[in-house]
């Protein structure tokens, strides 16, 4: 994994702080309503990298690379 993804646990209470790729208009609405989601799993993204799947606060669960989330 690599070391920020390790930093966040399962569990952990993350802040969305930004996003790389294009999003769906519904995401960023959801997102500018609330950034913070809960950590509950991990994804390899390119066979090197490890990214975070992320509850938000309605329920939707979509993962993050580990750079564009920070601390809650």
């Amino acid at each position: 994994m690599s070391q920020a993804a390790t930093s966040y646990r399962i569990g952990s209470k993350v802040r969305v702080s930004r996003v790389r790729d294009r999003i769906p208009a519904k995401m960023v609405e959801l997102l500018k309503k609330s950034d913070v989601g809960r950590v509950t799993g991990y994804k390899m993204t390119d066979g090197m990298g490890i990214g975070l799947v992320v509850e938000l606060s309605d329920g939707t669960v979509s993962w993050f690379f580990d750079d564009e989330v920070t601390s809650a």
